[in-house]
C-alpha cells in the first residue's frame, strides 16, 4: 500500500533548509517521490499541513535487546520517533538474530560479547575474540574495562580485519594514541573520568592518580568460570556505576573537574577531529548517574512504562546515592556540569557527535523518552537545534555508512518523523511527534499513543 504525506515541509538536516508545500510519496519501504503538494496520489493520503518531515531518529547507544522480551522497549522507542538504533551489547545469539518484528525500530548495528577482562584477559585472547566476532558478522567490537595493553592488540587486529573497535576508553590509555590507532567512537565521553583527565590544567597529576588504579585481572584458568557471574553482576552495576566508586577515585573526579581547562579541552577536540573519532556523550546517562538521588527522577510520569523490578532497583540505587557523603555528591554534580562544558567545546571545534540514551538498565533512563531527554541535555549544553537534529539523523547515517538513511529524498528508506513544529527553531520541537513512518508503515498520533498504552498495561499487570 502507498502513502502520501500531503502538504508538509521537508527538512534537510544536512544543510538546515526547509522545502515547504511538498508531498512525500511512500511506496513499500521506500520514498518514491518528493514533489509539490497535491501532485502525487496514493492509496492513503495523510493531511500533513503544518507538519515538518525529518528522517527518523536514531538512538546510537541503546541496549534494547537486553531483556528476554524486548517488545515493550522497542514499541516505546518507536512511539517516540526512534526508527533505528545501534545495539551496544551483544552475544552470538544477537549476532545470529534476524529482522525484528513489527512495531519496532531497525537494529542498525550490533556487536558480539563485550570486550572485557574476561573475553580479553590477554592480548592473544583479545585478538581471538575480535576474530570470532568478525567471523560471525558483528558490525563492531565494543570494549569495556579493557586494559590499555590488551586494547592495543585488539585494535590492531580490528584494523587488520576492517571491523570498528569502539566503546569506553581504557583506564590508563594515552587518548591521542588510542584515537590515532583508529578507535571509531568514544562512548560517555570515555566513561568514568575519561576525557576529563586530558582536559585538565593538572593533567599529569590526574593521570598519575589514574595510574594508581588497578586494572581488573583474572587468571586465565578462572576466566571461563567467572565470566557468567560477571555478566550477572554487571547488570546490577550498570544501574549506577558511581555507587562502586571508592574515595581515591572520587578525589580524582574532583581534581579533574575542578581543574577543567577549556584551552586544554580545545586541544583534545582538535585531536579528536583530526583522528576522526566520534563522540556519543549520552549526557542523560551522565545526569541520571551523577544526580541519581534528585527527587525529580522519581516523579517522572514515564516511569509507568517500566517493570516493577526495574523501578525497585532504581529507587534502591537512588537511596544509596543519597546516603553518600555530601562532598561526594557535590563532586559528581560538578563533574556533570563540567561534562556539559566539554560537549560544547567539542561541538565548537567540529568533533563529530551522535545522540544516544544508554537505555536499558541504567537508573531513570526510560526507553524512547530518554533520547528526547538527551536532546534537552544537549540543548542545555549549548548545542544548536540543527546540530541536535543532525546528530540523531544525518550524522548517524554517515557514521553507519547508510546512504539510504538520513534525508528525506526519493530512494531513501521510508523511516520518517512528522513534527508539529519547526525543529530548526527549537530542540523542543523534536518532542512534538505527530506521526511516524517506519519501513513505509504510517503511525498517526492515536497509533503512537496505543503503543505506549499497550506497554503501560503490560507493566501494570506484571
Amino acid at each position: 500500500m502507498s502513502v502520501v504525506l500531503r502538504g508538509v515541509t521537508v527538512v534537510d538536516p544536512r544543510n538546515g533548509t526547509l522545502a515547504e508545500g511538498k508531498d512525500v510519496l511512500i511506496e513499500g519501504d521506500r520514498i518514491s517521490a518528493v514533489a509539490p503538494a497535491g501532485s502525487l496520489a496514493a492509496g492513503e493520503v495523510v493531511n500533513g499541513a503544518g507538519g515538518f518531515v525529518v528522517p527518523g531518529f536514531v538512538d546510537m547507544h541503546a541496549h534494547a535487546m537486553e531483556n528476554k522480551d524486548p517488545s515493550g522497549t522497542l514499541a516505546l522507542m518507536l512511539a517516540h520517533g526512534i526508527t533505528g538504533f545501534r545495539q551496544m551489547s551483544g552475544s552470538d545469539r544477537i549476532l545470529r538474530m534476524g529482522p525484528l518484528p513489527a512495531d519496532a525500530p531497525a537494529m542498525l548495528a550490533r556487536p558480539g560479547d563485550l570486550l572485557t577482562p574476561f573475553t580479553a584477559g590477554s592480548a592473544d585472547k583479545a585478538v581471538a575474540t575480535v576474530r570470532h566476532q568478525h567471523e560471525l558478522g558483528a558490525d563492531f567490537v565494543k570494549s569495556v574495562m579493557t586494559p590499555a595493553s590488551v586494547f592495543a592488540a585488539a585494535q590492531a587486529e580490528a584494523n587488520r580485519l576492517g571491523i570498528p573497535l569502539l566503546g569506553h576508553l581504557p583506564l590508563k590509555a594515552d587518548v591521542a594514541r588510542v584515537c590515532g590507532d583508529g578507535m571509531r567512537s568514544i562512548e560517555h565521553l570515555g566513561a568514568g573520568v575519561g576525557l576529563l583527565a586530558c582536559c585538565s590544567s593538572e593533567q599529569a597529576t590526574v593521570e598519575a592518580g589514574l595510574a594508581q588504579q588497578r586494572d581488573i585481572s583474572i587468571p586465565p584458568v578462572l576466566q571461563p568460570l567467572v565470566a557468567p557471574l560477571f555478566k550477572r553482576v554487571l547488570k546490577r552495576i550498570v544501574v549506577n556505576p558511581l555507587l562502586m566508586v571508592r574515595q581515591p577515585e572520587v578525589d580524582i573526579y574532583e581534581q579533574a573537574a575542578q581543574s577543567f581547562d577549556e584551552d586544554a579541552a580545545a586541544t583534545v577536540a582538535s585531536m579528536l577531529k583530526a583522528s576522526g573519532t566520534w563522540q556519543v556523550p549520552t549526557l542523560i546517562r551522565a545526569k541520571t548517574m551523577q544526580l541519581c538521588s534528585d527527587p525529580a527522577f522519581g516523579k517522572d510520569p514515564d516511569l509507568r512504562y517500566m517493570a516493577p523490578a526495574a523501578l525497585k532497583a532504581w529507587n534502591k540505587a537512588a537511596a544509596k546515592f543519597g546516603s553518600l557523603p555530601d562532598a561526594t555528591r557535590q563532586t559528581f554534580a560538578l563533574t556533570n556540569a563540567v561534562m556539559m562544558r566539554l560537549v560544547k567545546v567539542l561541538d565548537d571545534h567540529g568533533v563529530p557527535m551522535l545522540t544516544g540514551s544508554d537505555a536499558c538498565g541504567a537508573a531513570w533512563v526510560v526507553p524512547g523518552a530518554s533520547l528526547h531527554a538527551e536532546f534537552d541535555e544537549l540543548a542545555r549544553a549549548g548545542i544548536s537545534p540543527l546540530r541536535v537534529l543532525q546528530m540523531t539523523t544525518s550524522d548517524a547515517a554517515d557514521f553507519l555508512g547508510r546512504s539510504d538513511l538520513g534525508s528525506v529524498e526519493a530512494g531513501r528508506q521510508a523511516d520518517l518523523v512528522v513534527l508539529g513544529a519547526n525543529p530548526l527553531e527549537s530542540v523542543a520541537s523534536l518532542h512534538a511527534v505527530t506521526g511516524v513512518v517506519r519501513a513505509g508503515r504510517w503511525y498517526d498520533v492515536d497509533a503512537l499513543t496505543g503503543l505506549r498504552e499497550r506497554v503501560a498495561a503490560a507493566r501494570s499487570a506484571a
